[in-house]
């Protein structure tokens, strides 16, 4: 049997990746860090902010997440709605230009038996889609293959969200 070795995995696993050493929610501290490269965010809003997931369902999986620290969907103001909205539409867009995605999967989960890894900041997932990006790997083995490291994803899909604009 061949063996895929992730040790990146481990901190998920561990669960440091759901909070720093110090308690604070780790998508708090993230809107915090500079520079964008390093952390992967690809745009600031005025509410959210987009950012690559770090571990992704598929290659380019983007994450919606509001600045504010809101754990239920109806603690989130109207005007952060229509922003994630944008944003999402835009994701998509950028996501087809760039990486020639033919379907999404949008939604956020919500409560860990959803398969939700950080259960109190709200945030929404963009998964690009492609014909035939499933195979028997995921169902024999537990293991997704990413085509691309994340850095070269980021690079591929950061001219796209620079022509938004937004906060720097």
């Amino acid at each position: 049997m061949d063996r895929i070795w992730t040790p990146w995995r481990m901190e998920f696993i561990e669960g440091k990746r759901y909070r720093g050493e110090d308690g604070p929610c780790v998508f708090c501290e993230l809107k915090e860090k500079t520079p964008d490269s390093q952390n992967l965010v690809l745009y600031r809003g005025e509410k959210n902010y987009v950012v690559m997931n770090r571990f992704p369902y598929t290659n380019g999986h983007l994450l919606i997440i509001p600045y504010s620290h809101l754990t239920h969907l109806r603690d989130f103001e109207p005007s952060g709605y229509q922003e994630i909205l944008e944003l999402m539409a835009q994701s998509m867009e950028i996501l087809k230009g760039a990486l020639k995605a033919e379907g999404f999967n949008c939604g956020l989960n919500v409560g860990r038996v959803s398969g939700c890894g950080i259960l109190d900041h709200f945030h929404w997932h963009v998964v690009p889609r492609w014909s035939g990006d499933t195979n028997f790997l995921p169902i024999l083995s537990d293991v997704r293959q990413m085509p691309e490291y994340l850095a070269e994803t980021y690079k591929r899909l950061q001219t796209g969200f620079q022509q938004l604009g937004g906060k720097r």
